[in-house]
Order: C-alpha cells, then sequence, then structure tokens
C-alpha cells in the first residue's frame, strides 16, 4: 500500500495498538522508513512514543512530517490524550519536525556518554 492508502486505512479503520508502519515512496512504491507509536514505557507506561526514521536520501522533503501527521491522527482515534517523542540533542532536523508537530521539549533530559543527550518532548492531543 502507499501512505495515501495506509492514511485512509488509518482514518477509516482505527488501530487500537501500539505499532510501527512502513513509510513508502506514492511515485516509486519504495520503503523509504518507518513511522508509527511505540510503548516502551518511558517517560509513562501506556501513553506511546512518536516514532519516525528515514533513509538519509529522504530527509528535508517534509516525508516524517507527513507520516508523523497520520500516526498523530491515528493516537488521537485510539484514544490517546498524549504522545512522548525522543530525540538526540544533535538532531536539530528531528528537532525542527517534532516542533513543527506541536512537541514541546521538557525538562527531561538522559546522557548517553557515547551518543549524547535525550531530549524528552510532548504534545498534548
Amino acid at each position: 500500500p502507499t501512505v495515501a492508502d495506509l492514511m485512509e486505512s488509518i482514518r477509516s479503520n482505527p488501530p487500537t495498538t501500539v505499532g510501527l508502519l512502513a513509510v513508502q515512496h506514492v511515485k516509486t512504491g519504495d520503503v523509504i522508513g518507518y513511522c508509527g507509536l511505540a510503548d516502551s514505557g518511558r517517560p509513562i507506561t501506556g501513553e506511546p512514543e512518536l516514532a519516525f526514521e528515514l533513509l538519509r536520501r529522504h530527509w528535508g522533503q517534509g516525508y516524517a512530517t507527513e507520516a508523523s501527521r497520520a500516526v498523530i491522527d491515528w493516537a488521537r482515534s485510539s484514544g490517546h490524550e498524549r504522545l512522548w517523542a525522543t530525540v538526540w540533542d544533535w538532531n536539530t532536523a528531528s528537532r525542527r519536525v517534532l516542533a513543527k508537530l506541536g512537541f514541546l521539549e521538557t525538562d527531561r533530559r538522559e546522557l548517553d556518554p557515547a551518543r549524547g543527550t535525550t531530549i524528552f518532548t510532548t504534545r498534548t492531543l
């Protein structure tokens, strides 16, 4: 299915669970990444985390924002009231995507000596 097919399926048959979805390029049919909801239990069990990752050659084209908006609609229609997202402090592109989607950075941080600092963001649905 295309991204549009997935979006329509999510809207017309809202799932009640979390999960990751393939992000597919409409013109080529290639899978270019994933986007979805994960219930990692961090920071709060039962409040899912938005997760997305795209192949580098598809960065900066709006695909993460588009896919995330569909997933946010899925979360809202599934009855979730708030979402979380984590992002590395050095990942300015993903931080911009999250800000565009209405996520606000919290004061919570986790330091990983090898990778840097994880920033926790949240968004009310």
